[in-house]
């Protein structure tokens, strides 16, 4: 690649200037853009941004890569940075990152930035490029979808931090073989962000209903139904629920709370698990808390999350268990819609070692109208 510039949906992509290094400073000292590029110097000075500028940039070309300012293309303003690094001449590969300063954050800019160089780099001497980002960085997630970046995985402990720390990354790529547009996602987002039925509305989970979560997930006939039927900690359902969008943008999963829609208050949570996207099946479970139970909560919450999965996720087929000795969750299923199919015998570990028989339900779009 060389040095020119290049500009196009609404971004441009220029070298960095002198004129750059007020805005420069203010986006490597923005706490977001530190979050996610731990490595930055601190606190991040005028002398970073000018090396950055006259040195740093040409270090990344010299070594095979390249090291964009993104530039607002009507004023020229700093935006952002763009570059690719850790070159690997023999494999013909890179590895894209970017940031956005907060004054350009939501317009779609690192998208449009990351799709313009991705494609040009593609069709310039790479055959394939790398993007990590962290578990949490979901903006991120949905900046590599959107410039065509397939998910691969998760890298264990790929990332470091300056205090020694290690992390997950999740690993993605886009090919000079892949059609062009954004990568194709099997779990759509919600229409509006919720879905709701005037009583109650579901909302995907985050991090903010860790606590919500965990003292649902510790309750003694919740955790009898689990798989395996052990209480969580609070760490391991603070990193479910951070990772939940991620999840989501990855297909695997979408897991929701149940809201009450009059008072906001959460009542129980809902999950869909994609584990069969080849032939179209997923999996519905749920948990209600004790003070809600008994209202229909959680019929309407299936019902609710099954009309999606049918008419917005393309989903044939869903499939729910119960425990034979569970009469609640089995009203639940059937008032939804769903066919007891079969008994599979000693399929669940039980809370003292034994083996559980698991009632299997399964549910068609057409059953939803019976």
């Amino acid at each position: 690649m060389n040095r020119e510039t290049i500009e196009a949906a609404g971004v441009r992509l220029r070298l960095f200037r002198d004129a750059d290094l007020d805005d420069l400073m203010a986006g490597c000292s923005d706490p977001l853009t530190r979050r996610f590029l731990p490595h930055l110097p601190v606190p991040y000075t005028g002398a970073d941004a000018h090396w950055w500028i006259s040195e740093g940039t040409a270090t990344v070309w010299t070594r095979g890569g390249a090291a964009y300012a993104i530039a607002d293309p009507t004023t020229d303003r700093l935006l952002g940075g763009i570059g690719i690094d850790h070159v690997a001449p023999s494999r013909h590969q890179g590895e894209v990152g970017y940031w956005v300063g907060p004054w350009a954050r939501g317009r779609g800019v690192a998208t449009a930035a990351a799709t313009l160089l991705a494609g040009r780099a593609l069709t310039h001497g790479f055959a394939r490029l790398e993007l990590l980002t962290e578990p949490e960085n979901v903006a991120s997630q949905r900046v590599a979808l959107g410039s065509g970046f397939s998910r691969e995985g998760i890298r264990r402990s790929a990332g470091n931090t300056p205090d020694g720390g290690r992390h997950d990354l999740v690993a993605w790529a886009r090919l000079a073989t892949d059609p062009p547009g954004p990568a194709a996602r099997l779990l759509p987002d919600l229409p509006g962000g919720t879905l709701t039925d005037g009583v109650v509305t579901l909302r995907p989970l985050t991090a903010a209903h860790t606590g919500f979560v965990h003292r649902l997930q510790s309750l003694p006939d919740v955790v009898a139904s689990s798989v395996p039927p052990v209480a969580p900690n609070r760490a391991e359902v603070a990193a479910r629920c951070a990772g939940a969008p991620g999840r989501w943008l990855a297909g695997e999963r979408a897991d929701l709370v149940i809201l009450d829609t009059t008072s906001g208050t959460p009542t129980g949570e809902i999950g869909l698990y994609y584990q069969e996207p080849q032939t179209g099946q997923a999996m519905i479970g749920y948990a209600m808390s004790p003070a809600w139970r008994g209202r229909g909560y959680p019929t309407r919450a299936v019902r609710l999350l099954a009309r999606w999965a049918f008419a917005d996720a393309g989903i044939e087929r869903l499939i729910a268990g119960a425990l034979p000795d569970n009469a609640g969750s089995r009203r639940v299923l059937e008032k939804a819609g769903f066919r007891r199919e079969g008994e599979l015998r000693g399929r669940l570990p039980g809370p003292a070692g034994q083996r559980l028989d698991d009632l299997l339900y399964g549910l068609l779009p057409e059953d939803l109208d019976r």
